[in-house]
């Protein structure tokens, strides 16, 4: 019987994943050194701009908008190999494709994002898309999300946030903030509305947090801490959480009628089960130069990674220059200069028409790009979120270039502002 090995194709730098941080990572490596021979490997023909989903589910931009062939997202000149990374090698410098062919590298990078573990939640993939459930989390609900929203006429509405690192932490309150203001310009009578989050605060930075709790309470929402989706019973509209009392888990079955759900989430397979993975599964890299702690010859970026901030497009923003930077010079053998912060950025939506920009880098530092106090919902921001960094996005992070960063870290009173009205 054949043993056959499929041949091994080289490139002296290898990028996985074609999302938001492969893909600037590519077009930046291109302006710098147009002869870098560069291949990104992606199976998905298409190139989402998912910051705007839950925009989507609010009824406040049209999900088609979001969404580009991916054909079009990469530079002239980079190999597109349109097939899924199955296992990485990183002791013979290669990666293992889905058709078991490998591909040899000099450098590479891991831009694979997160894994949205659909399967976790019991009755939860049955149940999506019909019987009041839906998530912004995906391209094809996000408008499901707002046909619950503009026909709710009343009940119990329902939105959480599991355990553990999640793509874009805000979004679950986002996409409860805008139904609630929904309701409240409608005049339909709620209930009920929750907010069941296994996280012990509703904002992962305290300084936001106050802020938001003020948000939450503005709207009569009802956040509900250390509550964890296990199950989801869509025909009898049930969904069960877990929680711990007394040290001894105990469930609690909740009656919806509109049930929005945030999946557990992970690093990809393909990470979690390789030698490139920390003890949680998530690529090791150095949280400052975005180098691997232990294969030199690789760099991470985005969701995939064990850097401790918050999983957001703006801190892909902040890594691309930082990991380009350091490769660059490590294809000249040259040692790491540049460092990453840590600033990421959750713009939450808190009405239509209103953002907080919660602004901050690594240890929760509060590092906004303006001088007036963000925990205060503003109009600006919202056409920064609504308008200008789609545009951003699309002209100018996917095309390798960059704005100078403008976070700083700034004082401001300790007490929550008054004027907060989302």
């Amino acid at each position: 019987m054949s043993t056959h090995t499929p041949p091994s194709r080289k490139h002296t730098v290898v990028i996985v994943g074609a999302g938001t941080g492969g893909a600037a990572v590519a077009a930046r490596l291109r302006r710098a050194r147009p002869d870098i021979d560069i291949a990104v490997v992606d199976p998905a023909p298409n190139h989402d701009y998912q910051p705007a989903w839950t925009l989507v589910g609010g009824g406040a931009y049209r999900a088609p908008d979001t969404r580009r062939a991916l054909r079009d997202c990469l530079p002239r000149g980079v190999h597109h190999i349109s097939r899924a990374v199955t296992a990485l090698r990183p002791d013979e410098r290669r990666i293992e494709l889905a058709d078991g062919a490998l591909l040899a590298y000099e450098y590479l990078v891991v831009a694979a994002g997160i894994q949205l573990n659909w399967h976790a939640i019991e009755g939860l993939a049955d149940a999506l898309g019909r019987d009041g459930v839906t998530s912004n989390y995906r391209y094809d609900l996000a408008p499901y999300t707002w046909e619950l929203v503009r026909t709710f006429r009343g009940g119990t509405a329902v939105f959480t946030q599991p355990a553990g690192a999640v793509k874009c932490p805000g979004a679950p309150q986002k996409a409860l903030y805008l139904a609630a203001d929904h309701f409240r310009r409608r005049g339909v009578r709620v209930d009920s509305l929750q907010f069941r989050t296994a996280a012990a605060t509703v904002f992962g930075v305290p300084f936001y947090a106050q802020a938001l709790d003020k948000v939450m309470a503005s709207y009569g929402a009802q956040p509900r801490f250390g509550q964890t989706l296990v199950q989801v019973r869509g025909a009898d509209k049930i969904a069960v959480f877990e929680s711990v009392v007394d040290g001894r888990p105990v469930r609690e079955e909740v009656a919806y009628d509109l049930l929005h759900v945030v999946p557990p989430q992970s690093a990809p397979d393909f990470i979690r089960h390789s030698p490139l993975a920390d003890a949680n599964g998530w690529l090791e890299v150095d949280k400052h130069t975005l180098r691997h702690a232990r294969y030199p010859d690789v760099f991470g970026l985005g969701d995939c990674t064990s850097t401790p901030n918050s999983k957001t497009a703006a801190a892909i923003k902040g890594q691309v220059p930082v990991l380009v930077g350091n490769l660059l010079r490590a294809l000249r053998g040259a040692s790491n200069t540049e460092s990453y912060d840590g600033y990421a950025a959750c713009p939450l939506t808190t009405s239509v028409g209103k953002v907080l920009l919660a602004e901050f880098t690594y240890g929760g530092a509060v590092t906004p790009s303006f001088p007036a106090d963000p925990r205060v919902p503003r109009r600006f921001y919202w056409w920064l979120k609504r308008s200008f960094m789609p545009w951003f996005y699309w002209n100018v992070l996917l095309k390798g270039r960059s704005l100078p960063a403008t976070h700083r870290g700034r004082d401001f009173p300790v007490g929550v502002p008054s004027s907060i009205q989302p």
